[in-house]
């Protein structure tokens, strides 16, 4: 998806420096196919100047990378995206979105490396590409979220349905968002945190 049109931060971006009053920060990485929107989300929620790897897509990846929407996409993410966005005064998530080009999956290990959650962005056009991806952090055991990113030629379907075709157990959230939007992209990512924080007082002791 492309980042022209979304949302940007009201005013000035911040220094990259850690607010004075940070007392965690959390690595999320935001994964997915092809063009699902990763680094757009990464643009319109940062409060910093997102750090962006794309280039110029050419006619070299044609029967080699996954080209579904290249009549619009002309840059491709070859490493990552990094971002920030304070949740609170005191919490602050570093986010970093992965390439989706298969070839280029091989930097997935290095950017799971220390994540407490992940948001798998999807594209209902396209769910087939969405298996390897939710396989790859379930084999890393990085618990995660489903967000339906709403392109408007995109089928829609209940979220029972996404499940079952999915085949998604029932705990794992699912929510559409608009990943142009702050708003938006913020609620994915406080959906996250909400279910992370039920998986550890699942696990803590009574």
């Amino acid at each position: 998806m492309d980042f022209k049109g979304s949302d940007t931060v009201p005013g000035p971006r911040t220094e990259d420096q850690l607010p004075h009053t940070a007392e965690a920060a959390v690595k999320i990485v935001i994964v997915g196919g092809f063009g699902v929107g990763k680094t757009t989300m990464v643009g319109s929620v940062s409060e910093i100047r997102p750090l962006t790897t794309e280039e110029t897509m050419t006619q070299a990846g044609i029967g080699v990378d996954d080209n579904f929407g290249s009549d619009t996409k002309t840059a491709t993410t070859v490493a990552m995206d990094f971002g920030r966005i304070s949740i609170t005064e005191q919490l602050v998530l570093y986010l970093f979105g992965t390439p989706g080009q298969e070839r280029f999956w091989f930097l997935w290990n290095g950017l799971f490396d220390g994540a407490l959650g992940a948001v798998v962005l999807i594209d209902t056009r396209r769910l087939e590409v969405s298996f390897d991806v939710m396989g790859r952090l379930e084999e890393r055991g990085v618990p995660f979220v489903v967000a339906v990113n709403t392109f408007p030629d995109a089928p829609r379907y209940p979220v029972d349905e996404l499940r079952t075709a999915l085949d998604l157990p029932e705990e794992i959230p699912i929510i559409e968002c608009d990943v142009r939007r702050r708003a938006s992209s913020r609620d994915v990512l406080m959906t996250l945190l909400q279910f992370l924080h039920a998986l550890a007082m699942a696990k803590a002791p009574a």
